[in-house]
């Protein structure tokens, strides 16, 4: 572990904004929702701000990049004000990547019979090497690698609004019936030797900023979970009651007392910044 004086690095852009400004770039999951809302109440604090960036075209707006959950619960939760981290949507602040899905308990004609009854999607077995190579010329709108070896392409959708909507499509075809795990491989064995016992491993492609921004401005929304945005200096255990994101005061009066907050939590030297990945057991 190793502990850095905060003078040596930019801290995080934090800043109450209105819970309203705020764009999701994914759908929210409801299984999740209500949890989040009695923990908010619970607990008293924000734990850890989402992630955003703004929308250069929408002055005052910004897109969530991680935390579309966290943004539903205190819009359901009636907060005018949350805090967030602003980013910068590019490299080296944000690396953008894909999540698999991975299936437990979902035999493989299930599945097939579900993706085959999504209007306007073909399904074709393919080797697995040609699905990869399909994907990641985005010659095909995602793949599914099975535990007996098999592997169907899955093809559709004109422009990237057809394809996203085929996207959310696939995702409803096992979410809400069944759990399932984010992987960052895309090899079925991989993903088995992680999660024991998965029947089917669904992979999606990669997607550039610009399409995401694209998707959220226009009102689409990805499917939740299939975006992995890689947060450098992620800002956690903020630990912001609650009662000052609730309150009435004015925004400019509530980020004056953050940052003397944050001035405060810095001279007590209460900052800390890890430079390697780390592994959290109490989410």
């Amino acid at each position: 572990m190793t502990h850095l004086a905060a003078s040596e690095h930019r801290l995080p852009d934090l800043r109450f904004v209105p819970v309203e400004s705020l764009v999701p770039h994914e759908r929210h999951d409801d299984r999740r929702l209500q949890a989040l809302v009695s923990r908010l109440q619970s607990e008293a604090v924000l734990k850890n701000p989402p992630i955003v960036a703004a929308l250069a075209d929408q002055p005052g707006r910004f897109m969530v990049l991680d935390g579309a959950n966290r943004v539903t619960a205190a819009a359901r939760a009636r907060l005018p004000h949350l805090v967030v981290q602003v980013v910068e949507y590019e490299a080296p602040h944000v690396h953008l990547s894909t999540w698999s899905h991975a299936l437990g308990e979902m035999p493989r004609h299930e599945l097939e019979t579900a993706l085959r009854g999504i209007p306007g999607l073909t399904v074709a077995e393919e080797t697995h090497r040609h699905a990869q190579a399909l994907l990641a010329r985005r010659e095909a709108l995602a793949f599914v690698a099975y535990a007996d070896g098999g592997t169907d392409t899955l093809h559709g959708g004109a422009g990237i609004m057809e394809q996203n909507e085929l996207l959310n499509d696939v995702v409803d075809t096992y979410r809400g019936r069944q759990r399932y795990f984010r992987v960052a491989s895309d090899e079925f064995d991989d993903a088995r030797e992680r999660h024991p016992g998965i029947t089917a491993l669904v992979v999606y492609p990669h997607f550039q900023p610009a399409e995401v921004a694209e998707l959220a401005t226009t009102g689409a929304r990805l499917p939740a979970g299939i975006t992995r945005h890689l947060i450098r200096w992620r800002a956690l255990r903020l630990d912001v009651p609650i009662e000052k994101l609730s309150s009435g005061e004015p925004l400019a009066e509530k980020n004056r007392w953050l940052a003397e907050w944050l001035a405060e939590k810095t001279a007590g030297r209460r900052v800390r910044f890890y430079e390697e990945s780390t592994v959290s057991f109490d989410e």
